[in-house]
């Protein structure tokens, strides 16, 4: 049985050397760990587009520009994930979180205090080689 692969983009928020996470709900898939907000990638939709769509109904900020940082393939064992993560730093509206779930402004220093979905972890990697504290 072939596992399917969930494509997701990933914003990573980031202002003023912070950057936006949001707390998964406790009943999802990695519930209660902290996130760069994001989402499916839609059939007939880009990576592009599943971003801004997923960023303005998540977060509610509309994207003005975005850079690609990195792409991650990880196996949960359960799920297989491609993540395509996009750094975000110019953008309108205030990030804030309407699902429901905790929401903060971090820096990567505070980062270890988190607890993350094991996926992320090379996003915050790649994050600490390029933002260093």
């Amino acid at each position: 049985m072939m596992t399917k692969i969930v494509h997701v983009a990933v914003g990573v928020i980031t202002q003023e050397n912070k950057f936006f996470l949001t707390k998964r709900l406790a009943d999802a898939h990695q519930g209660g760990k902290w996130e760069f907000p994001g989402g499916k990638v839609e059939l007939n939709e880009t990576v592009h587009q599943a971003l801004h769509r997923e960023l303005k109904e998540e977060v509610a900020i509309d994207i003005l520009t975005c850079t690609p940082l990195m792409q991650i393939n990880h196996d949960y064992g359960d799920k297989k994930v491609l993540l395509e993560v996009f750094v975000v730093d110019n953008f309108t509206g205030q990030a804030k979180a309407l699902e429901g779930q905790q929401e903060g402004w971090f820096t990567l220093v505070e980062f270890s205090t988190l607890n993350f979905p094991a996926a992320n972890q090379a996003i915050i990697d790649k994050l600490q080689q390029c933002y260093p504290s």
